[in-house]
């Protein structure tokens, strides 16, 4: 039997009705489905689904993150076009298999005995022979060979003008036919799962309950009825966070638009979550230890829950999805980046926020900044290995090693060519300051100094880092430790610079360590350039009052304010060698106001050396990088007290089952369909006289030959034998010269 690609035909209803039917029930629109159905799964695995529309449009742009968006691209499994095919594939699939199952059920047990003996030889593989046996005897030996070869046999006695003819039918492999049956159940049996649990069960509810998504904000108690689907729902997947000591029943399913609340039928009590890391900072494992407290009875049941390792409660899967801040408190000092602000320390909540008065946030006309503490991350694992550039200049053909260049690019897929070099640089506090108008910069601050390089002398840097949008990868600041490893030298020189007096000191203190007694109109002159100097760095030079009256915001400081008046005041063939002595003099003033505020805080000097001189210059470009930060203060992490969270997948889906099932049945059916092979075989057994001369070694010799007599005659047969199979392969083949060799005695 061949399965057929044309639809149901109907003899009844309208033109029109008759086409739709053949087409919705032919397996070319099965396929084009199926074909649809694949690539908007491949859309929906390549863009992440159900993001927050800001993600899209940072990534992709507003044009795409709108069209995304119109389209439902961006929820492609719960779209109703995609819910909508799927259907239609139900449907046409159950129509090609109610069109072909029956004609394969039936086609089973059909031997096909019937088939005329000319029509054998128009077979491929086919063979003919004369046997000493009686057609009978013939038959029955054919027929007992092939069922104890696991070939089902049937035997039919023909009468023909030679007298009685035996045909033997044999079939083999219909396994085949069924993998048809299974394959595409399975499909029908995977998209019924699907749409159980998918939203359909959840959309149906809003469509008929009255449900709709809730998109404000507030305590979850305080959600009214119609955005809260009930404890009885068939079907839903939600998320669930819930923090250490903490207790929720409440979980929130993400909808495009806002949000639908599902009410569980228990409450899920954290005790306590642990989660364990890799070398490379990766979560090596996530465990919960839980206690679910049912809301009918009381009973109160202890779990733990991993990842791959679900609970079961009611019907209601609580899978580990990841974890979060439980709302961990965190103590925070500011870094004072303009002269207006003074240094303070404020406490909030991870998830909350903090309103910054006007004398905190250096703020005028009455405009406040807003303080969102948005993460914490107690370990913070980085990678600081070389760069793996060769040292020197070019290539050096002496250290080209073949053999390492391979191994470092065969070998197991976690090799990589580049050295890696992790360690734990410690906690970091992310937050974000918002302005009045809604505007939003994120900062991201480690509390521990970290060593960059890998000499000796460089200083230990403090991280500050910030970004316009999240689409943005992180800046940061670098301020040097100082020897009591904090950032109070960067401070105090950082305010001595914004101090006419202090700067003046410092001049006068350099100019007289350079010079000692000499020409009072020489020590001058070196005053002033040195004072010219500081007072650009600092940003307090005459010009940079220019700037700030023509409404410049900020006006021009460090590096760069040196650079502007490098290029406006000095001839261009006289820039270097005046830069030159420009920094070394600027170097030597800042060095001076580094001792000065030191001593005046009462600490001992910088000694002479390598060390110190590597921490002046990193100390030389964070005050001119300070200049840039786009906030009035950054904040240090002083203290905090962690409090982890956990979130819980909970799901309800009795399509589960339906789609195990259907995955069970796609793998029996391909399997049958791709490695069994159908095989026929029919041996006709036509009846012939054979002389008989003799037995020799058991057989019966055909024919004379001269010196032999004849002395009777007895019944022989003459075999036809054909082998059909559904796929032409070298194994058909052979089995059919060994089935002929076996059932016809057929020397080898």
């Amino acid at each position: 039997m061949t399965v057929s690609t044309q639809g149901m035909k109907l003899n009844w209803g309208s033109r029109t009705l008759r086409a739709g039917v053949e087409l919705l029930s032919s397996m070319r629109f099965s396929i084009s489905l199926l074909t649809v159905i694949c690539i908007a799964s491949v859309i929906g695995t390549v863009l992440k689904q159900q993001e927050p529309l800001g993600n899209y449009v940072n990534q992709f742009g507003p044009f795409w993150a709108q069209l995304f968006s119109l389209v439902s691209l961006n929820t492609i499994y719960s779209a109703w076009w995609f819910l909508l095919i799927l259907a239609f594939l139900v449907i046409s699939t159950s129509l090609c298999i109610a069109r072909n199952a029956p004609k394969i059920l039936l086609d089973l047990n059909q031997l096909k005995e019937n088939v005329r003996e000319q029509s054998l030889k128009a077979f491929g593989h086919r063979a003919e022979r004369a046997l000493a046996e009686a057609p009978e005897v013939a038959a029955r030996r054919i027929g007992q060979t092939l069922v104890q070869s696991g070939w089902k046999v049937k035997l039919q006695q023909r009468q023909t003008t030679a007298g009685s003819g035996w045909m033997v039918a044999a079939k083999k492999g219909s396994a085949n036919k069924l993998g048809y049956i299974a394959a595409h159940s399975a499909i029908v049996l995977v998209c019924v799962g699907g749409l159980l649990d998918g939203d359909m069960m959840v959309r149906a509810q809003m469509w008929l309950g009255g449900k709709s998504v809730y998109s404000g904000g507030g305590l979850i108690a305080d959600v009214p009825a119609e955005h809260r689907l009930s404890e009885r729902n068939p079907t839903f997947r939600a998320n669930l966070l819930v923090a250490e000591g903490a207790r929720s029943g409440t979980a929130v399913l993400n909808q495009p638009g806002g949000v639908l609340l599902q009410d569980l039928p228990f409450s899920i009590e954290l005790k306590k979550f642990i989660v364990e890391y890799y070398a490379t900072g990766m979560p090596k494992l996530f465990a919960s230890d839980i206690i679910i407290h049912d809301k009918a009875s009381g009973e109160q049941v202890p779990a733990r829950v991993e990842v791959n390792h679900p609970a079961n409660y009611k019907g209601v899967e609580i899978y580990q999805s990841s974890f979060d801040d439980g709302g961990s408190s965190v103590t925070l000092q500011a870094i004072p980046m303009t002269a207006a602000i003074k240094p303070f320390e404020i406490q909030g909540t991870i998830g909350g926020s903090s309103s910054l008065t006007n004398g905190q946030a250096g703020a005028e006309g009455g405009e406040q900044l807003t303080l969102e503490y948005t993460a914490l991350r107690v370990i913070n694992v980085e990678n600081f290995a070389s760069s793996g550039k060769s040292e020197g200049s070019g290539v050096d053909v002496r250290k080209v090693d073949l053999r390492q260049a391979i191994d470092t690019r065969l070998g197991a897929a976690n090799k990589t060519a580049t050295q890696k070099e992790l360690r734990n640089v410690g906690p970091s506090v992310s937050y974000k300051l918002r302005d009045a108008a809604g505007q939003a910069r994120e900062f991201h601050n480690y509390m521990l100094p970290v060593k960059m390089d890998a000499v000796a002398d460089s200083p230990a840097v403090f991280l500050l880092g910030m970004r316009e949008t999240p689409a943005d990868a992180f800046q940061y600041l670098r301020i040097p430790a100082d020897a009591e490893g904090g950032l109070q030298t960067f401070l105090r020189v950082r305010a001595a610079l914004s101090n006419p007096q202090q700067r003046a000191l410092a001049v006068k203190r350099y100019a007289g360590k350079a010079l000692g007694d000499v020409k009072p109109e020489v020590t001058q002159q070196l005053v002033a350039s040195a004072a010219r100097a500081l007072a650009l760095f600092a940003g307090a030079d005459p010009t940079t009052d220019k700037d700030r009256e023509a409404g410049k915001e900020k006006p021009v400081a460090g590096l760069q304010a040196i650079s502007d008046f490098m290029e406006g005041n000095v001839p261009e063939a006289e820039r270097n060698r005046a830069g030159d002595v420009l920094i070394r003099i600027l170097s030597g003033v800042l060095f001076d106001l580094t001792q000065l505020t030191r001593e005046q805080a009462g600490l001992q000097p910088l000694p002479q050396g390598e060390k110190t001189q590597a921490f002046m210059s990193q100390l030389v470009l964070s005050l001119s990088d300070a200049h840039h930060y786009p906030a009035p203060m950054a904040f240090e992490l002083k203290e905090f007290k962690q409090v982890q969270a956990s979130v819980f997948q909970v799901a309800r889906a009795p399509g589960k089952t339906v789609v195990y099932l259907g995955c069970a049945l796609l793998i029996l059916g391909v399997f049958a369909m791709l490695y069994v092979r159908e095989r026929r075989i029919w041996v006709w057994l036509a009846p012939r006289e054979v002389a008989v001369e003799g037995a020799v070694d058991g057989h019966y010799a055909t024919g004379s030959e001269p010196g032999h007599s004849v002395p009777e005659s007895a019944a022989g047969s003459h075999a036809t034998m054909a082998l059909s199979t559904n796929r032409k392969t070298m194994d058909g083949d052979k089995e059919f010269e060994m089935l002929k060799t076996k059932l016809l005695q057929v020397p080898a």
